[in-house]
């Protein structure tokens, strides 16, 4: 069993507070470039609201930052060994969507991440939250459709697919039981 991040809300508000802060953004400025309103992000930042990952994910491309980076806690040093009971989970207050953080390095440009899509959930994220990544989804157990821009791939257990060109993407478990995947994520150089 992995870790749940003991209180999300007030990582979260603190990462895109910091982040925000960093580059001398306002709320507008950052409303502005991510497409979320400026009331949520405030909401989001004062703790008012749980984000989805989708809002999550258009604040990260914003801040030219990935998913992962925004989400899990900042560590003080690398370790070569994380137990799984030790790595982050967090939870897609909307849908139920668990992602937990298996590898995340400053070492590496390279990200591991092991999705539960529930049976019934539908994830969507826009095309600028891939624009600094490239993708390969291997699906573990359970089945899963991805829609890629208007391109629609039927995933089953330990069929792969390696992403094109940013798109917005949906992923969607129309069956009745979890699927259970893994996302293999190489970071691009950004502009940061």
């Amino acid at each position: 069993m992995s870790i749940i991040i003991d209180d999300p809300g007030a990582l979260l508000a603190a990462r895109i507070s910091a982040e925000r802060r960093r580059r001398a953004w306002s709320l507008a400025d950052l409303a502005g470039r991510s497409g979320v309103s400026k009331a949520t992000l405030s909401k989001v930042e004062r703790q008012e609201v749980s984000p989805t990952a989708s809002v999550l994910a258009r604040i990260a491309a914003a801040l030219e930052i990935t998913l992962a980076e925004l989400v899990t806690p900042p560590k003080q040093e690398e370790l070569s060994c994380v137990r799984a009971h030790e790595q982050p989970t967090w939870t897609d207050p909307a849908t139920g969507y668990v992602r937990r953080q298996v590898f995340l390095s400053a070492r590496l440009p390279l990200e591991i991440v092991e999705v539960n899509l529930p049976p019934g959930a539908s994830v969507s994220f826009p095309a600028s939250a891939y624009a600094l990544i490239r993708q390969v989804l291997w699906v573990i157990e359970g089945r899963i459709d991805v829609v890629e821009g208007d391109a629609l791939t039927e995933l089953a257990e330990g069929d792969r697919l390696e992403f094109g060109p940013p798109a917005d993407r949906t992923y969607r478990n129309q069956s009745d039981r979890a699927c259970r995947y893994l996302v293999v994520i190489v970071r691009q150089a950004s502009v940061r």
